[in-house]
């Protein structure tokens, strides 16, 4: 499931690879055709298809379907033991499968190799991204924080768009209308979010962009589609949202980049980067001249990598659409057994978040979150809409069981029985997928880890790390519960926060996907993601979740 956001953002990102000259014309024509498009030639054909089987079969070695030569194990379980990364327990053959896609990601991230060796394609010149304020690969970490390119006065921004082929147009998109809604619905859904074998599409709904690109202080002029001139078909979208985030000692406002989609038969036109050149234009007029944003595909340059995990509720439907498998030492009636999550909650206090309860719980979440060293500031006004504004219509069970009419998030708070105040407090929110060609199940019903804190972090007055894994332990816990009950098939987190040391004990399975976080005219060292970094231990280095 993970890998739909990494090929999706990989596809339409990549096309970024072209050079950032001022003729828009020039620089959508003159450059290689992507992967994806037809070719001339039956020749050409051959040596796409011959250097794809090449990447296929070294794939393949990597999840494990050729046999590893004994000596490639030993060095992988050696480097692995130096790095500490796994306990002895764990120093098996079974899991260097695993180790190597460590391994393997690492090189990427530092422009060694890609899947099917060299990455020359994926990492090579980016010529669009060596025009832009972003760090280059290979630039090293930067002596001070900082931005790259100084802001400018309005009157010194670009006053015009960017010039589009003729046959397209520029279009703001106005989310609350919901024919304009479903248009940017179509062509996400159809375009956006495919994995790799073509089984899943991401579902979003009215609900969720309202919830996604909407939130205070949005500006409708971030929201931008390409629509084809003669019949104004929405063929392109990008978005982005205000936020102000603290990347360690600094406060900036920034944009949150989005859902830059192309539809599938224009991706030979690059548009993606007067795509991103224009969102940049508009976010400059703003007086906004950072950005944050993330990608399955290496860019220059990631400033911190997180992994996805998968937390298994519905282990029969999973199985049969193919988004897991049985493991060879295992039944399927075993596997069920396994992962069966409690029948109810654990933590006394646990109930649904109310808006009385919006001034607590944005409390806990500013102390909580400057814990990490790029985390978001959420006002009260911020909380409200992340926490309480998708909760859907009616009553919980009116949309389904566990479930209001439209519901996106679920937040709950822990209150103290005999102090009421607000402890500790989670989220998440739904975003399924239609199962491509499965009459049986359509929907894969999965739900995303948002938002969480607990007042366990400062109760001693110095951070002790084994109760607070127990806390969130029993917080996450009671999360996979309260899915459970709304009948999500699979629940995933990412390797931010302090999820880290909590997501095995909680029986979640590490996914194939890998998420880059990126910053725009923003240098900062790297921050511990999947791995640690600069001291600062695994998932402490990110505290922004990315829809």
């Amino acid at each position: 499931m993970s890998s739909q956001k990494q090929k999706a953002k990989a596809e339409d990102i990549a096309e970024t690879t072209t050079s950032d000259q001022e003729d828009t014309d020039s620089e959508i024509e003159h450059v290689p055709e992507p992967i994806d498009t037809p070719v001339a030639s039956t020749s050409q054909n051959k040596k796409k298809k011959k250097k794809k089987s090449k990447a296929a079969k070294a794939l393949n070695a990597l999840r494990g379907k050729d046999e590893l030569p004994s000596e490639v194990v030993d060095h992988v379980l050696n480097t692995v033991k130096a790095e500490g990364s796994l306990s002895a327990e764990q120093m098996t053959h079974e899991n260097v499968r695993q180790a190597l896609e460590q391994l393997k990601i690492m090189d990427v991230v530092k422009g060694k190799a890609g899947l099917g060796g060299h990455n020359k394609k994926n990492m090579g010149e980016h010529k669009f991204w060596a025009t832009q304020p972003v760090p280059q690969l290979g630039e090293g970490p930067p002596l001070d924080d900082g931005y790259i390119e100084p802001s400018k006065p309005r009157e010194e921004v670009r006053q015009d768009p960017y010039p589009l082929p003729k046959e397209f147009e520029w279009s703001i998109l106005d989310i609350s209308d919901p024919k304009q809604n479903k248009e940017v619905y179509d062509l996400l859904s159809l375009n956006y979010v495919e994995d790799d074998a073509a089984a899943f599409r991401f579902q979003y709904s009215a609900e969720f962009f309202a919830w996604a690109l909407m939130p205070p202080g949005y500006h409708k002029e971030w929201h931008i589609g390409v629509r084809v001139s003669s019949n104004k078909k929405l063929v392109a979208f990008i978005s982005g949202v205000p936020m102000t985030l603290r990347i360690r000692g600094n406060v900036i406002p920034v944009s949150e980049i989005n859902y830059l989609c192309i539809h599938k038969k224009l991706r030979s036109k690059r548009l993606a980067p007067v795509l991103i050149k224009e969102v940049t234009r508009q976010c400059h007029l703003k007086g906004i001249f950072q950005a944050i944003y993330t990608a399955g595909v290496v860019i220059p340059t990631p400033v911190s990598v997180c992994r996805y995990y998968h937390r298994s509720l519905n282990i029969p439907k999973l199985v049969d659409t193919k988004f897991c498998y049985v493991p060879r030492n295992m039944t399927l009636a075993r596997m069920i057994r396994v992962n069966k999550v409690a029948s109810s909650t654990f933590l006394p206090g646990l109930r649904e978040m109310e808006e009385k309860d919006v001034i607590h719980v944005a409390d806990l979440f500013s102390r909580y979150m400057k814990r990490f060293d790029m985390s978001p500031i959420f006002s009260v006004e911020d909380a409200t809409h992340q926490f309480i504004s998708g909760r859907g219509a009616g009553s919980i069970g009116d949309g389904g069981p566990g479930r209001r009419i439209g519901q996106v998030t679920w937040a709950y708070v822990v209150e103290d029985p005999e102090t009421h105040n607000i402890t500790d407090f989670f989220s998440f929110y739904s975003l399924p997928s239609t199962v491509i060609g499965n009459a049986k199940y359509p929907v894969l019903e999965a739900a995303y880890l948002f938002y969480y804190a607990t007042e366990t972090v400062f109760q001693a007055g110095v951070e002790d790390e084994a109760k607070l894994k127990k806390r969130l332990t029993s917080l996450i816990g009671d999360a996979l519960v309260i899915a459970n009950e709304a009948k999500f098939d699979v629940f995933n987190a990412l390797t931010l926060m302090d999820t880290v040391p909590v997501l095995t004990d909680l029986k979640f399975g590490v996914g194939d996907g890998f998420l880059n976080f990126y910053l725009y005219n923003w240098r900062t060292a790297p921050l511990a993601g999947m791995n640690p970094e600069g001291g600062v231990p695994a998932g402490k280095g990110v505290g922004v979740v990315m829809l």
